[in-house]
């Protein structure tokens, strides 16, 4: 477990009083049964937040987004497509009302959030896919949402933001869209983590090594573990990274993803890319979210 001493003094109280759990095949519909209480029980009076669905890429099935908009923004404005996090195996959109809606407010954004597929029983490409349609679907009706379809971002936090910055590949590849800017919040960038013998001994506060590995799992499938990952699965596996929208990469010290996550910056900008990286001493997993209130986290 991390040392007391290491996590930033503004976060002490709250490392204090965090569960000690990985996440397992064998625990995994317990935390998906706690989903639905992460919900936001009613939206602010200034915020108009609505659930549509729209066509994937299988006749018959729909993917929910989650639209986040001021009452009184001014279009066309700035969008960005988020996605959640929960290690690719749980989470809703919901659980990221609070984030979204302070996008919203401080950005003038309109926000759409994907409530995307999950691993195991969807692995790879599916939750990405899932992610892609929604992006292509907010080029195609931007004057319908009052957005501008030439500065659309995409991001998320931990799986979230790594399904962010898989999206940048698929975009850059495939040339239908191209997003505006990356927003990458800890993200879950690469599996080969997993392998670091260096971490065994070392409990994470949120998102442990366990916990890890069981994500990665779950989403590569009989992928795990070898060298044949396909293409746009594990961001960090990408061999050129030139030509993706510039990024932004925050995350702490004490985080599972640190070394990935500076790691995976330093070849943005190797490469050409803009990439500011912010790094937050004595910061863990999901310290954002544990502890708003703190000076450490509104800066």
């Amino acid at each position: 477990m991390e040392k007391i001493s290491a996590i930033h003094p503004e976060l002490h109280n709250i490392a204090r009083t965090l569960p000690r759990f990985s996440f397992s095949r064998e625990n995994l519909w317990l935390w998906r049964c706690a989903n639905p209480l992460l919900r936001l029980l009613q939206a602010p009076k200034d915020i108009h937040i609505e659930n549509i669905r729209i066509p994937s890429q299988e006749a018959g099935r729909l993917i929910r987004l989650r639209i986040y908009r001021s009452r009184d923004g001014n279009a066309p404005a700035p969008a960005l497509l988020w996605m959640h996090g929960g290690g690719y195996i749980i989470g809703t959109a919901e659980q990221d009302d609070p984030g979204c809606i302070h996008y919203v407010r401080q950005l003038g954004l309109v926000v759409v959030s994907v409530d995307y597929r999950l691993a195991p029983e969807h692995p790879f490409p599916a939750p990405l896919e899932d992610c892609y349609q929604a992006l292509i679907w907010m080029g195609a009706h931007a004057a319908e949402l009052g957005i501008d379809a030439n500065r659309i971002a995409i991001g998320g936090s931990s799986a979230g933001a790594g399904l962010a910055a898989a999206l940048a590949h698929m975009a850059h590849d495939r040339q239908e869209i191209k997003p505006a800017f990356q927003l990458l919040v800890y993200p879950m960038l690469d599996d080969r983590t997993c392998t670091r013998t260096d971490l065994t001994k070392q409990e994470r506060l949120v998102w442990t090594l366990d916990s890890n590995c069981f994500g990665w799992q779950a989403y590569l499938r009989e992928h795990y573990g070898t060298a044949l990952i396909p293409v746009h699965a594990v961001p960090a596996r990408r061999a050129n990274l030139t030509g993706l929208p510039p990024a932004w990469i925050g995350v702490g010290t004490l985080d599972l993803f640190y070394d990935e996550d500076v790691a995976y910056a330093q070849r943005l900008l190797d490469c050409g890319v803009p990439c500011e990286l912010v790094v937050v001493p004595g910061a863990f997993h999901g310290f954002d979210v544990a502890g708003t209130k703190y000076q450490v986290v509104q800066e």
